[in-house]
């Protein structure tokens, strides 16, 4: 019998108010002190926004609000009633800043410095509000529902969703615009993973070998990972035998080799990337 949802405890709930109101702050500053005065634009809903904004000269705030309120609609089953609620927050939290901030003056008119600083801004904002459960743009909404329907990529529907927009701003403020919202989008993107998944990667391993007892001690000993033995079965040999699955951090992906080859020069390592780890002990033991 499946569980009832979990509701959030009050400190979860506290911590996840702080951080999406942080992160949609950040946004809206991005936006409004550095990218927008310089013709600079955002992807997704927010680009198409800041279109509109430029060519009605309305203010930003109202048009990322009133935009991605029918995609939250539309996507309200598909994506969760607490996801949901976060993403509205934070929307609204982003469109009253940006309200705030849209008669400010911008803090460079030095288009390099506005996509440098104000795409990380942007990416560490973005990346603040999802990391605690919500977000700010409807395109991912939008990518969900079409992914179900064409059977695609959430992360391809993005990414050509974008590049539509980028089109139609270098067609409206000039291609020099669109190139600069080009790279601010690259920065942001790569800031936002680093906020979501740390500075600290994580990769998984696999290792098929006939010496795992040996192969498995060492890597608890040399490293001080923990490892764990699932049986498997030859599709060739047909022989039984147990494959070695490990989580190391990247700079120790080397020396996971090394170990491996120095005992099985034979043995079959697949490395993987993982996005996060939960649960579990990943402490790293003493190996001294």
């Amino acid at each position: 019998m499946a569980k009832n949802h979990r509701k959030l405890s009050i400190v979860e709930f506290i911590q996840r108010f702080i951080f999406i109101t942080i992160g949609a702050i950040l946004m809206a500053t991005a936006l409004e002190l550095f990218l927008v005065p310089n013709t600079v634009l955002d992807g997704g809903i927010t680009g198409i926004s800041i279109m509109v904004a430029k060519l009605t000269s309305m203010p930003l705030g109202l048009f990322i609000f009133v935009f991605n309120i029918p995609f939250l609609l539309v996507g309200y089953k598909q994506i969760g009633k607490t996801f949901a609620i976060s993403t509205l927050y934070g929307i609204s939290a982003m469109s009253v800043t940006t309200l705030l901030l849209h008669h400010a003056d911008p803090f460079t008119n030095e288009k390099v410095l506005a996509v440098l600083f104000g795409g990380l801004i942007l990416g560490f904002g973005v990346g603040l509000v999802i990391r605690y459960g919500g977000s700010l743009d409807g395109t991912e909404i939008v990518a969900i529902l079409l992914s179900k329907r064409f059977r695609m990529p959430v992360g391809q529907i993005i990414m050509m969703i974008n590049v539509v927009i980028f089109i139609v701003a270098g067609f409206v403020f000039g291609w020099d615009s669109a190139m600069y919202s080009i790279f601010t989008f690259y920065i942001a993107s790569k800031v936002m993973d680093i906020v979501v998944e740390g500075l600290e990667e994580s990769k998984s391993a696999t290792v098929i070998s006939s010496e795992y007892e040996e192969i498995s001690d060492a890597i608890m000993n040399r490293l001080g990972r923990s490892t764990t033995f699932i049986y498997a079965k030859g599709g060739y040999s047909k022989e039984d035998t147990q494959m070695i699955y490990c989580v190391v951090t990247r700079l120790e992906v080397a020396k996971l080799k090394s170990i491996v080859q120095e005992i099985d020069p034979k043995a079959f390592i697949s490395i993987q990337q993982v996005s996060d780890v939960l649960g579990g002990n990943m402490e790293k033991k003493s190996i001294h």
